[in-house]
């Protein structure tokens, strides 16, 4: 395989890495040759990356992201058991959509990390309060993608089935559930992000361990290399996870490839 035949291939993953490299190197050279800044301040990727050399070679940055990874998973995990099935049941049924569609649409748009002391307050400060707090920024992405996916059905494939007597069992497993699919996988991506934001408030609030809490900690002594270096994995965690669901979306959803821009 030649370098182009590669490029074509794989360029997704290419171009993403040559535009982490460039954005680095530039912040480098910037602060280091241009605008030179004090550390104290602001810091450049070669002092990150001592700090990160550093960390993981310690056994706390470790602690803190079992710590965060408990709790995250926790919240995602029901959020995805009450979202979905909560998603299907209203986009089926009008009278449910009707009964909370406003009520979660209010919730949806108003401020929830304002609700994180009230959570930490109610379930401690412990791993129960920060899944909390995930879960109630998880679960809207699910219940209106699924939502908006089930609306979405194809009308003439929901009368096939009726047509030929099936029930409602077979509508949603047949019919629903996979054109309901791609919309699912986009609600995961949207959750991941607002799941990770939910650990970090949660732990800024009231912790003492976990990847948010370090991150905050770092802040308040100005340790910007350390602060950066917990940055910097969360959104790679979020990067990874990201693309899991996008792989996801395409195994589950094949027809969803040649939708992509090429």
């Amino acid at each position: 395989m030649n370098a182009k035949d590669y490029y074509t291939e794989h360029r997704r993953l290419v171009l993403g890495v040559f535009s982490v490299i460039f954005l680095v190197a530039a912040w480098e050279l910037l602060l280091t040759y241009v605008f030179p800044v004090n550390p104290f301040f602001f810091t450049k990727p070669s002092l990150i990356a001592e700090a990160f050399k550093e960390q993981v070679q310690g056994a706390k940055l470790w602690h803190d992201l079992a710590i965060s990874s408990r709790a995250f998973l926790w919240g995602f995990s029901f959020a995805v058991i009450v979202g979905i099935p909560l998603g299907l049941v209203m986009g089926w049924r009008r009278r449910v959509e009707y009964a909370l569609d406003p009520f979660l649409t209010a919730m949806y748009a108003s401020p929830l990390v304002a609700l994180a002391p009230l959570l930490i307050i109610v379930f401690g400060v412990g791993v129960l309060g920060k899944a909390a707090l995930v879960f109630l920024l998880s679960v809207f992405p699910f219940v209106f993608n699924v939502f908006a996916g089930v609306k979405s059905t194809d009308a003439l494939l929901i009368n096939v089935i009726r047509s030929f007597g099936g029930t409602d069992k077979d509508l949603y497993f047949k019919v629903i559930l996979p054109s309901t699919m791609p919309y699912l996988i986009a609600g995961a991506r949207l959750a991941i992000g607002r799941g990770l934001v939910g650990i970090i408030v949660g732990e800024f609030y009231a912790a003492s361990e976990g990847i948010g809490f370090a991150i905050s900690q770092a802040g308040d002594t100005y340790r910007l290399p350390d602060m950066f270096v917990g940055i910097i994995i969360l959104s790679v965690i979020a990067v990874v996870l990201t693309e899991a669901m996008r792989r996801l979306e395409l195994t589950v959803a094949p027809w969803r490839a040649g939708e992509e821009v090429r």
